[in-house]
């Protein structure tokens, strides 16, 4: 930053400090966040066959993402608590795991991007809690903002927006030790769990 655009966060004395929004206007502002978690085949077969041991795994997901936006504040520590008027996550089952989506609403001073990301967050480790018997390996990747709207700074978007894919290794990648790699990047005879 220049000496134009000083660091919000940061007081004179260089001090972590809240950001005074007082003076900005109360707009309609949105924001979504995508990520994904990366699974075994054995666990995304459980997913679509609802026979995930501790039960609906992505109704669990979908409702902590919606409280983990919520806490948002109580999580990030200079993020300002806001009014949330409406948050809606998505999970998709995709053949290499779960797609999360999740778009976060409010009329305040401040955007809404960290509760966004955090409802995220949220519902990917919710997931890995529900599925970790059926996939210890499970990875989350892929957290990030896709897009945003409202207050001074108006409409962004992710110029390849869409929900987040896998971070898939390139074909035929191998690990010298162990063989190919799977959507996680894991060798196929990589110990998982009891195994």
């Amino acid at each position: 930053m220049t000496a134009e655009q000083p660091l919000t966060h940061l007081d004179a004395a260089g001090r972590a400090h809240m950001v005074d929004v007082s003076g900005k206007d109360v707009t309609a502002r949105s924001a979504t966040a995508s990520g994904t978690v990366l699974l075994a085949p054995a666990a995304v077969a459980a997913l679509r066959a609802g026979t995930v041991p501790k039960g609906d795994a992505l109704a669990v997901a979908r409702i902590a993402g919606i409280q983990g936006a919520k806490r948002t504040p109580d999580l990030i520590p200079l993020c300002h608590p806001i009014g949330l008027h409406a948050v809606a996550v998505d999970l998709e089952v995709a053949d290499h795991g779960v797609l999360i989506q999740a778009t976060a609403r409010t009329a305040d001073r401040t955007g809404v991007e960290m509760e966004a990301l955090t409802s995220v967050s949220v519902a990917a480790l919710a997931l890995i809690d529900m599925i970790k018997a059926v996939d210890p390996a499970a990875v989350i990747t892929d957290i990030r903002l896709e897009e945003k709207s409202g207050g001074k700074s108006g409409l962004w978007r992710r110029p390849d927006k869409g929900m987040a894919g896998p971070a898939l290794p390139l074909e035929g990648q191998q690990n010298a030790q162990r063989g190919p790699a799977d959507a996680r990047g894991l060798p196929p005879e990589a110990p998982r769990g009891d195994q």
